[in-house]
């Protein structure tokens, strides 16, 4: 049994490499856990939150340079630690100060700080209170900076964790309650099958957005209150491709026998049905993946999702989509165009898994 299951999972692997646009779905998918876990080593804005905000240069045009100035922070600001940045950012010992030119004179620098389009303001800083030897620098936005001037990039770079975490916290309790519960109505039928087949209907018959609404509103807003909301309106798909499954192999003869056997059905079940449902069970979770982050973030655009100042890429949506119909769409255009790739690919993988867990396919 164990040779087989082997020799089945190298095959399924194989069809699998032999799928580009799956392989493109899962190198995207390796590159935004990637981003997603070293977030904050990776984005030039690594505060937590990446929620720098430098009100001078909001609504900047991607490609956008400013000169800046590093003025230390009045307040003593502790180190951070790898693991604590890792997780939650740094926040900086220094203010970043835009300017047009400075001076450097024997104790202080002359700048011209930058206030908008052709107003500037003269500024003495002493040196004493400058970061570092290199405190004039040039940054670049590559994808511009959004109302409050934070940096789009970082925030879009931050925002992954939500999407990725989002959509595998949702799966797993998804894939939790729905192997549960369509497993023991596909197995066991009768009545218990009628209970649960009752609820499943109740649960579908109710539109999605407006299931998670409810309970969004009686959990209250935040950021693991939507993984609940959405997770627990995701099971019902889950359970009825299981429960189909199950129907169709508790019949089988070697089911039969492992009954003759006197094993019990709860072993019955793990041991010899579920491992056999596995790759549609893949499949659907790779769909649910992406679903989950589309209700995300659409949660997020209208309010009721990932509160501020924590990255969103709906919330980013919400944020910056007037400037569409103005003189900069790219900042509302910039998180929607990531949420496409992301579901994309999680779309393409959930085709090529489909095609190669499909056991009348060619080896």
């Amino acid at each position: 049994m164990q040779h087989q299951s082997f020799s089945f999972s190298q095959n399924a692997w194989r069809r699998l490499k032999k799928n580009k646009g799956a392989m493109l779905g899962l190198i995207i998918i390796c590159l935004a856990l990637l981003c997603g876990i070293f977030g904050y080593f990776l984005a030039s804005d690594s505060t937590p939150n990446a929620d720098r905000q430098i009100v001078e240069i909001q609504a900047a045009k991607p490609g956008y340079r400013q000169l800046f100035i590093k003025v230390l922070k009045q307040k003593n600001i502790a180190s951070t630690g790898f693991f604590k940045k890792l997780l939650s950012g740094a926040e900086e010992k220094f203010s970043y100060v835009p300017i047009n030119s400075f001076i450097v004179n024997k104790d202080s620098v002359i700048v011209q700080k930058f206030i908008d389009e052709g107003v500037e303001e003269r500024l003495a800083i002493p040196v004493a209170s400058l970061y570092s030897a290199n405190y004039i620098v040039s940054k670049k936005f590559w994808l511009g900076t959004d109302r409050f001037g934070r940096d789009i990039l970082s925030r879009l770079i931050i925002g992954i964790r939500v999407s990725l975490a989002v959509g595998l916290i949702t799966v797993l309790i998804s894939l939790s309650i729905g192997i549960i519960l369509g497993s023991v109505a596909g197995y066991f039928g009768g009545k218990t099958d009628n209970i649960i087949m009752w609820l499943i209907n109740v649960i579908w018959s109710i539109p999605t957005l407006l299931l998670v609404f409810g309970i969004t509103l009686a959990l209250g807003k935040g950021f693991w209150q939507i993984f609940i909301a959405v997770g627990l309106t995701m099971w019902v798909t889950v359970a009825r491709l299981v429960r189909g499954q199950v129907l169709a192999l508790r019949d089988m003869e070697y089911i039969q026998a492992a009954k003759v056997l006197g094993l019990k059905n709860m072993r019955i079940i793990y041991r010899h049905i579920l491992p056999n449902i596995i790759g549609p069970v893949i499949v659907i979770a790779a769909s649910n993946f992406a679903t989950a982050i589309i209700v995300e973030a659409g949660l997020s655009f209208l309010g009721v999702g990932v509160q501020p100042p924590q990255p969103s890429w709906g919330l980013m949506i919400k944020e910056n989509y007037n400037f569409i119909i103005t003189h900069n769409p790219a900042l509302a255009l910039a998180p929607g165009i990531a949420i496409m790739i992301l579901v994309l690919a999680f779309n393409l993988l959930g085709n090529g898994l489909r095609d190669a867990f499909d056991v009348k396919g060619k080896l």
